[in-house]
């Protein structure tokens, strides 16, 4: 959980979120990279372009989005550990993706909330959860999150860092 207070009315704050790219984020291209081991690949939110909004391209590529509720929330959704040839059981949609609940299997959500906190003040609050289906999948997540955590979680601040500075510079 990261949370950070944006001096901008709910509605901007709620806009920012949305349209933050890639490129407004502090190391996020640098910090992609190396979790990608510098491998080309498709587009995807650790390959986005650069002028489109990085929830955008996470919701095209690989995440459902789960819960969009204007100027409050916004949950994505996507499978972070898989059995081997699972591909094809993918959940497609978010009644899918909440309904799986198979061995092997770990499904991470990342959310987006704007609190109010007074005169033209928000919270913006990002929170990331994993559920895994069993302790092999579990034992899965966890060394894959023990590598990624220090740079997801610089990545995330940065990003609401970049929410922050679009939202404030909206009003000025």
């Amino acid at each position: 959980i990261h949370r950070i207070h944006v001096r901008a009315p709910r509605n901007r704050v709620y806009q920012a979120i949305n349209a933050v790219t890639a490129d407004e984020i502090l190391f996020f291209r640098t910090l992609t990279w190396i979790r990608r081991l510098g491998r080309p690949g498709p587009e995807s939110v650790l390959r986005a372009p650069e002028q489109l909004p990085l929830l955008e391209v996470a919701t095209r590529t690989t995440f459902l989005m789960l819960v969009e509720d204007p100027s409050r929330e916004i949950v994505v959704g996507t499978v972070v550990v898989a059995p081997a040839g699972a591909q094809a059981k993918l959940p497609a949609t978010p009644e899918q993706f909440k309904a799986l609940d198979a061995p092997g299997f770990a499904k991470a959500t990342m959310s987006f909330r704007v609190e109010d906190a007074g005169s033209n003040t928000c919270i913006v609050t990002t929170e990331t959860r994993v559920y895994a289906m069993d302790a092999a999948a579990r034992r899965r997540f966890a060394a894959y999150w023990r590598v990624i955590y220090p740079g997801s979680a610089l990545i995330r601040r940065m990003w609401l860092r970049a929410i922050k500075l679009r939202a404030e510079a909206a009003g000025s």
